[in-house]
């Protein structure tokens, strides 16, 4: 997959282009965009991301971002949106999943060559949102992890949040056993 930017007046239409070569319209963006895999360095903007769009302790701390960086590259995706990060997503992956598991955030039980994709976090920072970046980035993580090999993702989300995983493709669950950061949440998934 690949994603470009096709000239606009003030904004640009982000399209991708599929392995069949077809031109998929799939958001509006004010700059250049660019997917890749998460650095060390990525760590401190991330987490400045992190905590500005969570509520209260719902955001990983600087450390367990860090870790999912080092741990697991493959699992972390960025969207650069001009010079600088504007989101990402990040993950581990398991045999069997316990979305409740709160060890598992800091990739305690993590088996890269598992079959089961557990996404940490979804985020675009708040100045940036509305614009389609959750959507150019959820497009691509899933197209990685098909790539990869894996086959189903796993989310909780949020009330507000699950029609929008749902246009996405995600299949409800259930209620969530979780209460991560003392919020209520729904557990999602979607076969690759």
């Amino acid at each position: 997959m690949m994603v470009k930017a096709a000239s606009g007046s003030s904004s640009r239409r982000i399209t991708r282009r599929t392995a069949v070569g077809a031109r998929h319209e799939i958001g509006l963006c004010w700059a250049m965009q660019n997917l890749r895999t998460a650095l060390p360095d990525d760590a401190d903007r991330c987490f400045a991301i992190e905590q500005a769009a969570y509520e209260g302790d719902e955001a990983a701390t600087l450390a367990k971002i860090a870790k999912r960086i080092a741990d697991y590259p493959e699992g972390f995706l960025v969207l650069e949106d001009g010079e600088e990060i504007a989101g990402f997503i990040n993950c581990g992956c398991a045999r069997v999943v316990d979305m409740a598991d709160e060890a598992f955030k800091e990739l305690r039980g993590h088996d890269p060559d598992a079959p089961n994709v557990v996404i940490l976090s979804v985020v675009v920072d708040p100045s940036r949102q509305g614009h389609g970046l959750a959507r150019v980035l959820m497009e691509a993580f899933v197209a990685r992890m098909r790539e990869m090999g894996k086959g189903r993702i796993y989310l909780m989300c949020k009330d507000q949040h699950v029609p929008l995983y749902e246009k996405l493709g995600y299949g409800y669950l259930r209620p969530s056993a979780s209460d991560h950061g003392g919020m209520r949440w729904h557990e999602m998934a979607m076969a690759l």
